[in-house]
């Protein structure tokens, strides 16, 4: 889609979006409330099933289970795509990957060798002009920070956070070099940040000829000093220190658990001997280790210490009333490469399929939401929503109105128990690489364009998408067909078939 196309789409009528905003105190004299401080916490690669409070056995999250227990947990919660960048992108723009600029991961390989020249960072880039939710939220006189992997545009691009509403980001710009946790640099405010005692580019590599694979010295080259969800996590705090009276938007795109296998000692002994083990030798790409669950593991549980120190601080700085927080993962859990073993830890269950699938595995996500004292807490929620929803969801509680023609409906009557008013989806849309998946009450319909077959499950009855129910309900299936039609406009970038 070429730019004035793009921007054009903003003021289109996908859906057209109106704006009800927050309850305020009735009488003309009032003034409107400050909007809340929100901070959106995005895992990445999170598998629906790998939280204590969704199910999960082996792996211990404390923090995040006690996030949920003071808070709303959802059970039907989707992300905008099941790889990275473009769920990002939805998550930004409020437009599904029907509508959505950028639709796949595109390392834009015409300039060069990008999986070996760390120079060349950065993924496609946001347009100059998109209206993001950063920038909505500003208008709502919020200051705005990302701490985290970006993966919407590189150095020097329009697609830079401090270009898309963002007064401070700290990270990776781009989510190759963000496969390793011990950069040689991340990016602070357009300056790159070089990290000493970290010494390789990219997360890729074999234990040479010879090592012992259960010897841990054979590994230690996939090491560094300086472990990269540490950094971003104390930026993070440290912001909302500097910025305590608010109001503030922070958006926290976290690499964990996404591939290479790397965490620190101190997290690693959690685990050590925890699980029966085969050391992964790195055949199928990122990094060897000597005990590749009890890293995964590890990983997860680092990740859940962060969120608790996070909260912590809230706590101590008497933020917690005027913060709503949200914890969700870009996609589902990855596909079993670079040592992974998430079957092993049933990382989707009870869902079918993983990351780069549209079936449930790939983008049911998890999703706790907390605000004490507007969200009741210890609920468990069914509401239908994906990521296109966050930004209409934010734009009510700040206040401000979202852009005509997003295509997500605000589910913020439903974080604070208002369901009478709850304005309804009338059906969830993805698409990736060929496959369309339409989401529709309880029906699922999946699209292999390709080969112009579409299965329908009812998830309802058959949340693992096991029993394909196309040939007993025709009707359903010419419904969904219809949708799948009409929910896209045509990329240039990205076409359905190429």
């Amino acid at each position: 889609m070429k730019r004035r196309e793009f921007l054009a789409a903003l003021g289109g009528a996908a859906v057209a979006m109106g704006h009800a905003g927050v309850p305020r105190p009735s009488g003309q004299r009032s003034s409107p409330a400050p909007p809340p401080n929100i901070i959106l916490i995005v895992a990445d690669d999170l598998g629906y099933g790998e939280l204590g409070c969704y199910g999960q056995k082996k792996i211990r999250t404390p923090h995040l289970d006690r996030l949920a227990a003071e808070g709303v947990r959802f059970t039907q919660s989707y992300s905008g795509s099941p790889v990275c960048a473009p769920s990002r992108c939805v998550l930004l723009t409020g437009r599904h990957t029907g509508h959505a600029y950028i639709r796949d991961n595109d390392e834009l390989s015409g300039r060069g060798d990008v999986w070996n020249d760390p120079a060349l960072e950065g993924q496609r880039p946001l347009l100059d002009g998109t209206v993001t939710l950063a920038s909505l939220l500003k208008k709502a006189g919020c200051a705005t920070a990302a701490c985290g992997k970006w993966g919407l545009g590189g150095p020097g691009t329009t697609g830079e956070p401090s270009r898309q509403g963002f007064d401070h980001f700290y990270g990776y710009l781009c989510q190759r070099l963000a496969h390793n946790y011990y950069p040689v640099h991340l990016w602070r405010d357009g300056r790159k940040e070089i990290l000493e005692g970290n010494t390789f580019h990219f997360a890729r590599g074999k234990l040479a000829p010879g090592r012992d694979p259960l010897d841990r010295a054979s590994c230690a080259q996939f090491s560094g000093k300086q472990y990269s969800l540490d950094l971003i996590a104390a930026d993070a705090r440290a912001w909302i220190q500097a910025h305590r009276p608010g109001p503030f938007f922070l958006f926290l795109p976290f690499t964990v658990p996404h591939l290479a296998l790397q965490v620190p000692e101190d997290s690693f002994q959690e685990y050590a001997g925890a699980f029966p083990e085969t050391p992964y030798l790195g055949e199928k790409g990122y990094l060897p280790h000597w005990a590749p669950r009890a890293a995964y593991a590890a990983m997860i549980s680092r990740l859940d210490r962060e969120v608790g120190r996070l909260m912590a601080l809230l706590k101590d700085l008497g933020l917690d009333e005027r913060t709503l927080v949200l914890f969700s993962s870009d996609n589902g859990a990855t596909i079993d490469v670079g040592g992974a073993d998430t079957d092993f830890f049933a990382s989707n269950a009870p869902l079918r399929g993983k990351k780069t699938m549209v079936y449930e595995g790939g983008i049911r996500v998890p999703l706790i939401a907390r605000w004490p004292g507007r969200i009741k807490p210890g609920r468990v929620n069914g509401h239908l929503c994906a990521f296109e929803d966050y930004l209409p969801t934010f734009c009510e509680a700040a206040g401000v109105a979202p852009p005509v023609g997003v295509d997500g409906v605000s589910f913020l009557p439903t974080l604070l128990g208002e369901e009478k008013r709850q304005a309804r989806r009338e059906y969830l849309y993805w698409e990736f690489q060929g496959r369309q998946a339409v989401r529709r009450g309880d029906w699922k319909g999946i699209r292999d364009a390709r080969k112009g077959t579409l299965e329908l499950y009812n998830l309802a009855a058959d949340a693992g998408e096991s029993s394909d129910l196309a040939a007993k309900e025709p009707a359903v299936v010419r419904e969904i067909a219809e949708i799948m039609r009409a929910a896209r406009t045509e990329s240039e970038l990205f076409p359905l078939l190429k």
